[in-house]
C-alpha cells in the first residue's frame, strides 16, 4: 500500500485502541484525548504533508512501485542522502524542530536493520530474514514507531543480572516453539501509544555481560499486543488554547514506560534472542546509529534555525539589538547554527557506500555533532530566557486581551518598539513555551540526554577517537629538534 495520509494516521489509532495510561486512566481514544490529541493531530499533519510535497516527500518503493515515504529510502548515492534529509527537515519545519521522535527517526534505524539484515544471522539465520522482511513491512504499510532502549533506574551501579529485584527489567522469560515470552520494565517510549508498534533494542550506551543474556533482546510487535501497556507520564498539553500555549498544545510528544505482562512475540518479529554480544554490537555495526545521528543532526539544525527566529524577533520587538551584549547571544546562536551545518555537510558529502551496501554519512562528524549539540542546546534556550527577561513573565492570556475591561490597558501597556501588546505577547508566550514551560523545560533536559548520559558518551567517543596520528606529530618533531641541536654543537 502507498504512504498513508493524516486520516489513515488515525484512523489506524482509533482501531488498534492501544493500551496507554495517562493521569492514572487508561485512554479510550488517544485522537481526542486531552494531552493526546494535539501531538496527534501534528502528527497527522506529517502524513499529511507526504501528499502535499510528494515530490520531496515520497518515492516509489523497489517492491510494490507503489508511492512510498521517502525516509524509508536506502540511499545508495550521495544525491539520495541528501534527498532523504530534504524530507527529514521539510517534517522538522513543520514541527519547528520540536518533535524529537517524529516518524524518520525510527524510519532510519528500520532502514537500516533491514539493508543490514544478514548481520542479524550471528544469532540464527531466521533473524537475518526477520530484519529483511520487517524492513519491508513498515516501509510499505508506513508504520509509525515508538521504541525503548534502557532498563529502569534501580541501581545503576549494578548489572542488570545483579539487581536485588533482577526480575523488574524486561527479560526473556520463556522460549516456545511459536515464539518467545517476555516481561518487565522498559524505559522511556516517546510517543509511546500513539505509533502502531514498538521496537525493542539495546541501549546505544551502556554495554552488557554474557550474565545478562536474559535481558538481551531486539524486537517489534504491535503497540495493541496482550499484555503491554505504556505508562504516560504526567502531559505537558495543559488543554490550553494554542495561543497561550503555542507549542506544548501542538509537539507534546509523551514519554512512556513500557510494562510487558507475559507478552508473546512470535518468532518472526525477533531479531536478537538472549544474546549480548550481538546486542553490543547492533547499532554501530549496522550503521543504524550513523543514519539515526544524521536524522537528529538534520533536525536539529531547524530546530536551532527557529530558536535564532525567535532570538531575533525579540531584540527586534523590543529595541535591544544595537547592544553589544545582545548581538554576542545572537551570534552564539548563529556559530552553533552553522557549525551543525558544517558538520552535516562533511558528513553528507564524505559518504560511503558501506559493506550492506548503504551510502552511508561520515560517523566522525555526526558524531562529533551528536556529542556536541546536548552541551551547547541548554546555553541556546538560557539566551532565549536572558533576552526576554521580565517580558518572559509578564505574559497575560488571550483571555486578558478578549476582556472589555482590561483587554486595552495591556493592549497598550505591553507594547514594544514595533509591535503592539497582543502581538508582543504572542511572541513572548511562544519564547517562554520554548523555554520556561513545563513542555519547554523538557526540551532542554530532552536533547542533552537524547543519545544517553553525556559524561558517558563523550568518554566513549574520547576512547574511539584516532589519537596515533597526532601524537606521532609530537613526537616526530621532538625528535627533529634533538637532531637540529646536536647538529648545531
Amino acid at each position: 500500500m502507498p504512504a498513508k495520509t493524516g486520516k489513515e494516521y488515525l484512523d489506524r489509532l482509533k482501531k488498534a485502541n492501544n493500551n496507554i495510561y495517562l493521569h492514572g486512566k487508561r485512554v479510550d481514544d488517544v485522537t481526542g484525548y486531552p494531552g493526546l490529541k494535539g501531538v496527534v493531530k501534528s502528527m497527522a499533519k506529517l502524513y499529511d504533508l507526504q501528499y502535499e510535497k510528494p515530490e520531496i516527500m515520497l518515492f516509489n518503493s523497489p517492491t510494490s512501485g507503489e508511492k512510498i515515504g521517502i525516509t524509508f529510502m536506502q540511499p545508495k548515492t550521495i544525491d539520495e542522502i541528501i534527498q532523504r534529509r530534504q524530507a527529514i527537515q521539510e517534517w522538522a519545519i513543520t514541527s519547528c524542530g520540536l518533535m524529537g521522535r517524529s516518524p524518520d527517526y525510527l524510519n532510519a534505524e528500520v532502514m537500516a536493520m533491514g539493508a543490514s539484515s544478514s548481520f542479524f544471522a550471528e544469532g540464527d539465520p531466521m533473524f537475518a530474514e526477520n530484519a529483511k522482511l520487517y524492513y519491508e513491512y513498515a516501509r510499505e504499510n508506513d508504520i509509525s514507531l515508538t521504541h525503548t532502549l534502557i532498563h529502569p533506574q534501580v541501581n545503576r551501579s549494578k548489572a542488570q543480572h545483579e539487581q536485588e529485584d533482577a526480575n523488574v527489567a524486561l527479560c526473556l522469560t520463556e522460549k516456545r516453539s511459536d515464539g518467545i515470552i517476555v516481561n518487565g520494565i522498559r524505559l522511556l517510549a516517546t510517543q509511546g501509544g500513539i505509533t502502531d508498534e514498538i521496537l525493542v533494542f539495546p541501549s546505544t550506551v551502556k554495554k552488557a555481560g554474557e550474565k545478562d543474556d536474559a535481558y538481551s533482546l531486539a524486537f517489534a510487535i504491535p503497540n495493541n499486543t496482550a499484555g503491554l501497556k505504556f505508562i504516560s507520564r504526567e502531559s505537558f498539553d495543559c488543554g490550553k488554547n494554542e495561543w497561550d500555549h503555542p507549542l506544548s498544545s501542538r509537539f507534546e510528544e509523551g514519554d512512556a514506560i513500557v510494562s510487558f505482562e507475559n507478552v508473546f512475540v512470535p518468532w518472526d518479529r525477533v531479531f536478537v534472542c538472549g544474546n549480548s554480544s550481538i546486542c553490543n554490537r547492533t547499532f554501530r555495526e549496522t550503521n543504524a546509529v550513523v543514519h539515526m545521528s544524521h536524522q537528529v543532526v538534520s533536525k536539529n539544525i531547524i530546530k536551532t534555525e527557529f530558536l535564532l527566529g525567535v532570538a531575533l524577533s525579540i531584540m527586534d520587538a523590543i529595541g535591544i539589538d544595537q547592544f553589544q551584549h545582545v548581538k554576542e547571544k545572537g551570534t552564539e546562536i548563529m556559530l552553533t547554527l552553522e557549525a551543525m551545518k558544517s558538520h552535516l555537510y562533511r558528513a553528507e558529502h564524505n559518504a560511503k557506500l558501506d559493506k550492506w551496501g548503504t551510502m552511508t554519512p561520515e560517523y566522525a562528524a555526526l558524531d562529533a555533532a551528536r556529542n556536541w549539540y546536548p552541551k551547547m542546546y541548554p546555553r541556546l534556550a538560557e539566551i532565549i530566557r536572558i533576552l526576554g527577561a521580565s517580558g518572559l513573565m509578564g505574559i497575560p492570556t488571550k483571555e486578558d486581551f478578549d476582556s472589555e475591561e482590561i483587554g486595552p490597558l495591556i493592549q497598550r501597556g505591553l507594547q514594544g518598539k514595533s509591535l503592539d501588546g497582543y502581538e508582543k505577547v504572542q511572541l513572548f508566550r511562544l519564547a517562554w513555551d520554548l523555554t520556561l514551560s513545563s513542555f519547554g523545560s523538557r526540551q532542554t533536559h530532552y536533547e542533552y540526554y537524547f543519545f544517553g548520559d553525556p559524561i558517558r558518551m563523550g568518554m566513549t567517543y574520547f576512547d574511539n577517537y584516532e589519537k596515533d596520528y597526532v601524537k606521532q606529530r609530537v613526537q616526530d618533531f621532538l625528535k627533529s629538534a634533538t637532531k637540529h641541536d646536536i647538529s648545531a654543537i
